[in-house]
């Protein structure tokens, strides 16, 4: 399924943000996750090419997207190099388990179009971040194992 939809503004990263206030992201060692490179390659055509692949496979219905943009979703997406694991990083926006109760969007109706949004949201990071380490990044991760590990034979 096709979302045929403008592509929106790329989001605007928060440089002094932990990544550890995030309860579906791990990152050890080196914090510099060089969000203003990372934006400069979103504003530069990574957002709008990943976006693009995205809405070509996306099962998202423009009904449910008009509810991601209502939502602010998208400006809440967070992307970072973990330097440990010599990647790009994310932290997808969703829409909490208490939906029904703080009532977010009158649209929002069923478990089924939460969990479908969610989902959509986590696949679109992953295709950012694919298309980040792909086509724009050309740095090496600075980070080296201690040489005092012990040698393993396989």
């Amino acid at each position: 399924m096709t979302l045929d939809v403008a592509t929106p503004d790329p989001p605007e990263l928060e440089t002094g943000k932990d990544t550890q206030e995030y309860d579906d992201v791990e990152v050890q060692g080196d914090t510099d996750y060089r969000r203003d490179e990372l934006e400069t390659f979103l504003r530069d055509g990574a957002w709008a090419q990943a976006f693009g692949e995205w809405s070509e496979h996306t099962d998202l219905t423009e009904a449910e997207f008009t509810i991601v943009e209502d939502l602010g979703l998208l400006r809440e997406f967070d992307f970072f190099w973990d330097d440990f694991a010599d990647r790009v990083g994310y932290h997808a926006p969703g829409i909490p388990e208490d939906w029904k109760v703080k009532e977010y969007h009158e649209e929002l109706n069923s478990w089924n179009t939460v969990s479908g949004i969610n989902a959509a949201m986590t696949e679109l990071g992953q295709v950012v971040c694919d298309v980040l380490e792909t086509d724009f990044i050309d740095w090496e991760a600075e980070y080296e194992a201690p040489e005092d590990l012990p040698d393993f034979e396989v």
